[in-house]
């Protein structure tokens, strides 16, 4: 059995993957902090552990999956200082904290669903789980990691020698820095908080030892992780932007509760950047899944464009390579009503078209065997959509096998080949529905400028719009018009 082989920073080096536990593999992923909208940068890393989760369960192992909601804690800085990302959110919002989250893990689920990420097997708040955390710094004190300060219980790197092992710091080059003059009783700048005290003003605060106050962004993950998943699990994986401060402290954290660390893999992904510059609200180059529908395309067209991208270099995302994208998705799609027509003639109408897998030529079984090779090469998913290509090209193989192993294939990629139907192919209904409804309120509100931008959005999807006594009626257009 092809081992599947993955670049752990804990050791900078690929390696071959062995669960604690034979045929089941437990992985927590860092997820957002829920104070505003999730662009498409932010999905980027989602989809790329989807992909591994749904690699990890195509080869056959039963996978946990656990993310955490961070709803408190999160400072502006991902360091001690600043204000708390959850309470600017509600300032600017005129919100209760409760509500921005709320609205912002809905935001995010939306996102998840039309990008077809699978929902992690647990979703977990971090305001859930204040006496975990709690429990957890209690044990750190116990052993002697922590002193107090005016700010609050503070982690004393000091007794961890290795702390700045993990993300190849050096410690010397470090400088005071704002950290200090939020904190001038730290013993080190790099030290970091545990449980926040002597903030009155802080509109989300719990009952702790060391005073009333809210936990440290840093804790939530180690406390809810282990509890998911153990005190020692399988892979841990986030943004490689957590690697100097937040999986730093998480990995000290460990120590000091446990003596150990808790993952024993830890994956990091690049950036998608748009236009080759950074994705922020303060540039106004966010996008969000749903701004694709509204430009015409088919979210899954984004999926595609990741999934051309290895999970650790990025991705510089453009219009133009999102368009050729949403081509090649176009193509993939029609490729898939082809062959599943082709196969139907030559099958007896009582037989089902659901890929038997078991069966196939040496050229089938080739395929697949390459398939989970390339894959198996630290997630060589753009290298897997290529040999996709090639199969779909080759001569030897016959029309139902190329359909089987597209169907087989798409277990991994998530592109909902299975769904494709003739002649509904790129069907989004919720999404369809929204903007139809949209259309029909700026034509009630007579609007009709605007009315007319959104019809064009619907027949750049591929619909034609109807409008009749009864309200109005879409139909499906031809390939040929789509793009």
């Amino acid at each position: 059995m092809t081992t599947l082989r993955l670049y752990n920073t804990l050791t900078r080096k690929l390696e071959g993957l062995r669960p604690i536990k034979p045929g089941r593999v437990g992985i927590y992923s860092c997820g957002p902090t829920v104070y505003w909208n999730q662009h498409i940068g932010h999905m980027y890393c989602y989809v790329q552990w989807d992909v591994l989760v749904r690699f990890l369960r195509y080869l056959g192992f039963k996978v946990k999956w656990v993310m955490n909601l961070t709803d408190v804690g999160h400072l502006v800085s991902d360091a001690d200082e600043g204000e708390d990302k959850m309470e600017k959110g509600a300032k600017r919002e005129g919100l209760t904290v409760w509500q921005i989250a709320d609205k912002y893990i809905q935001q995010f689920k939306e996102s998840v669903a039309l990008l077809n990420i699978q929902e992690p097997d647990v979703f977990c708040r971090a305001t859930e789980h204040i006496k975990e955390q709690i429990e957890l710094i209690k044990k750190i004190e116990k052993k002697g990691f922590t002193y107090k300060t005016k700010t609050g219980l503070v982690f004393d790197t000091s007794k961890f020698p290795e702390y700045a092992k993990f993300a190849r710091l050096n410690l010397k080059k470090q400088t005071a820095g704002s950290r200090v003059e939020v904190d001038p009783e730290k013993k080190k700048p790099w030290d970091f908080l545990l449980w926040v005290t002597n903030q009155p003003n802080h509109i989300m605060q719990w009952d702790s030892p060391w005073g009333k106050g809210f936990p440290g962004w840093h804790i939530e993950c180690t406390a809810m992780s282990t509890k998911y998943l153990g005190k020692r699990f399988d892979i841990h994986t986030g943004g490689k932007e957590h690697i100097p401060v937040h999986h730093t402290n998480e990995v000290a954290q460990a120590f000091g509760a446990f003596g150990q660390q808790t993952a024993n893999y830890w994956l990091h992904n690049g950036w998608l950047v748009i236009e080759s510059e950074k994705m922020s609200k303060s540039l106004g180059n966010n996008v969000l899944a749903t701004n694709l529908i509204d430009k015409g395309f088919n979210p899954l067209a984004l999926r595609y464009l990741i999934l051309t991208s290895h999970y650790r270099q990025g991705l510089n995302f453009t219009w133009k390579g999102l368009g050729a994208a949403q081509r090649a998705l176009d193509n993939l799609y029609e490729k898939v009503v082809e062959l599943k027509e082709q196969s139907s003639r030559t099958k007896p109408k009582s037989q089902t078209l659901v890929p038997n897998l078991s069966r196939g030529s040496r050229s089938f079984k080739e395929y697949q065997k390459k398939f989970i090779e390339r894959l198996a090469q630290d997630l060589g998913v753009a290298s897997a959509l290529a040999l996709t290509w090639q199969m779909l090209k080759d001569k030897a193989l016959k029309p139902e096998e190329k359909y089987r192993l597209l169907i087989d294939f798409d277990q991994v990629f998530g592109l909902k080949l299975w769904e494709v139907r003739p002649p509904t192919i790129f069907e989004l209904p919720a999404a369809m529905k929204r903007l139809v409804e949209r259309r029909e309120k700026l034509r009630q509100a007579k609007k009709w400028q605007e009315a007319d931008e959104v019809r064009k959005k619907i027949e750049k999807l591929g619909w034609q719009i109807e409008d009749t006594s009864e309200g109005p009626k879409t139909r499906k257009m031809s390939l040929n018009n789509l793009f």
